[in-house]
């Protein structure tokens, strides 16, 4: 949503990913715990020594957010949601879900689980710090109850009922199971987000006005950006309903364009890319399908050579990330598509190409249906 997303490691097989826009607030974090928050709750201490206190509070913030987030897939797996990963970004985390829980049941245990979690380690951190206090260097508890703290406070923010916050989950959860109808409960939901974002505006500007302009900033970027996800996870739930059962052979082009495996690199470009102004065709030989090729391998090789490589050499071969088969639900090929960012995939059938569907084909359905209901 951000930046550039990168990989760190893997917890239980759940990818633990960092957006870019993340070494923002780390950098904000730190300064302003080793400037502000540490020496005015225990001055007196080096400069050093606060540094260090600062870069402490930093990974234990970060691994909080990772721990709630990860509680979160956890108990989405076990309810058979698949997870893309956990992503720290400039706001904290997100635990990415494939697809939206089963049941309001699987919906609220998911939410609950991160802020209970935090709640948890709140406690933890509380009773640790009274445990070693006398005991550990002085500096060390206060990051040790400061970490503590701020656990208390993240799952205080997250149980608001502000869509898509835990809360806010944890209240369309109910209206769920309430009214058996997730569209309706998410709208709902989705509106209560939307009003509360406006509240976080609201008092940022009134912050800004009394002189806080750091403070006033955060909270009209978390109110921005709060309104901005409650909106596409409501769009995200209506586009899931909305193509649902729908098979991919509704909505793609069939006799695709497609490129003989002795095409160079060169013919690609000027006859084909430049001419339809696709991202992926099709690669072939004597009329059967072998692969395909991408505008983003095709920038990958010098222009020296574009005249002597081929097709064939450069095209990715057939797989579960560029092919889909006709009958397959289209919510399979949004799926897809978002794990591996390319927005076109193949339609075969055993070794045939059948045609090419698009996201652009997915979300003008989408769109049209929008339109049409009442």
């Amino acid at each position: 949503m951000f930046g550039t997303r990168i990989e760190l490691f893997k917890l239980f097989g759940i990818p633990i990913r960092l957006d870019t826009s993340w070494f923002l607030v780390a950098a904000l974090v730190v300064w302003s715990l080793a400037t502000g928050a540490f020496p005015y709750m225990r001055p007196g201490l080096s400069p050093g020594v606060y540094w260090a206190m600062g870069v402490a509070g930093a990974v234990g913030l970060f691994s909080s957010i990772v721990i709630h987030e990860f509680f979160h897939a956890m108990v989405a797996r076990r309810n058979q949601i698949p997870m893309r990963g956990i992503t720290l970004f400039v706001f904290g985390g997100v635990a990415e879900m494939e697809a939206e829980p089963g049941s309001a049941r699987a919906e609220l245990r998911m939410a609950a689980a991160g802020p209970l979690a935090s709640i948890a380690l709140a406690l933890i951190g509380f009773g640790f710090a009274d445990a070693v206090r006398g005991i550990w260097p002085a500096s060390v508890v206060l990051v040790i109850e400061y970490l503590a703290l701020l656990n208390g406070v993240l799952a205080g923010f997250n149980l608001l009922p502000a869509f898509p916050l835990d809360g806010g989950r944890i209240f369309r959860a109910a209206l769920w199971a309430w009214k058996k109808d997730l569209g309706w409960a998410t709208r709902i939901a989705s509106r209560t987000g939307s009003g509360f974002s406006l509240a976080f505006i609201a008092a940022g500007v009134v912050a800004v006005l009394f002189g806080n302009l750091v403070t006033g900033m955060w909270w009209v970027l978390i109110g921005i950006f709060l309104r901005r996800a409650s909106t596409a996870s409501y769009q995200q739930v209506l586009l899931r309903q909305a193509l649902a059962g729908e098979p991919i052979r509704r909505f793609m082009t069939p006799d695709p364009v497609s490129v003989p495996t002795g095409t160079t690199v060169a013919e690609l470009v000027e006859s084909y890319i430049y001419k339809y102004h696709h991202t992926l065709f099709p690669v072939v030989d004597d009329g059967r399908l072998v692969g395909c090729v991408t505008t983003r391998q095709v920038k990958g090789v010098p222009r020296d050579d574009w005249l002597r490589r081929t097709v064939g050499s450069l095209g990715t071969p057939c797989g579960p990330d560029n092919t889909i088969a006709p009958d397959a639900d289209a919510l399979e090929a949004i799926t897809v598509m978002r794990r591996t960012g390319q927005p076109r995939l193949m339609v075969v059938e055993g070794s045939r190409l059948l045609g090419i569907v698009t996201l652009k084909d997915l979300l003008e359905f989408f769109a049209l249906k929008l339109e049409l209901e009442p």
